[in-house]
């Protein structure tokens, strides 16, 4: 996750000799060095700073390589991470459907009790009035399963709209994590040049 002026500024400072490219052209120098040199003192001295020139290449290398390994697991744990909550809001959305649906089924419902409504009035007209009440009664105990229907409903879909949201924020959370892990890593690996060019001098 480095940025493209990460990459120039970690190129400038290899350039200027403070990196890996820095550490080679040393042993470019020393292998000459031992090379050409006159005294088996000074070719021994020559050749345990090649040795310790190379220990530090290959040390550089190893922790590069263990970097890249650890962003590889990283970005896998993130797409992973990202199919998880794209299911998820897939599969609240087919909820939120669903709930749409019950309400307009809940008001067709509500209509229908309208219709009721108007019938039991036409009903209490008729002489029969015990068969009337009886009716009435029904149509009471009808309504009121109905309204438990709706008040169910619109709670269903008020979870939804919630769990919805939260969906949303937790992808804003992820996405502000994955801005503070880039900038974190951009600020180790500043500070890790910056202790490798001290080191050097």
């Amino acid at each position: 996750f480095f940025s493209d002026e990460v990459i120039r500024k970690r190129l400038l400072i290899d350039g200027d000799g403070a990196g890996d490219d820095r550490r080679i052209n040393l042993l470019v120098k020393s292998f000459i060095k031992w090379c050409n040199s006159g005294s088996q003192e000074e070719g021994y001295s020559q050749y345990q700073r090649m040795l310790s020139t190379l220990s530090q290449c290959e040390f550089s290398m190893g922790k590069t390589l263990l970097v890249y390994d650890m962003n590889l697991r990283e970005m896998e744990n993130y797409e992973k991470i990202y199919k998880d909550i794209e299911n998820s809001i897939a599969a609240a959305h087919e909820k939120i459907s669903e709930c749409k649906k019950q309400i307009l089924q809940a008001k067709r419902i509500r209509k229908n009790r309208q219709e009721y409504d108007a019938l039991a009035k036409v009903i209490q007209q008729h002489p029969d009035r015990h068969e009337t009440l009886k009716q009435l009664e029904a149509l009471g105990k009808e309504l009121q399963h109905l309204s438990h229907i709706k008040e169910n409903v619109e709670d269903k879909l008020e979870l939804r709209r919630k769990q919805f949201h939260v969906l949303l924020s937790t992808i804003h959370e992820l996405q502000q994590t994955l801005e503070n892990d880039e900038k974190l890593s951009e600020a180790e690996e500043s500070q890790e040049t910056q202790m490798e060019t001290e080191t050097k001098q």
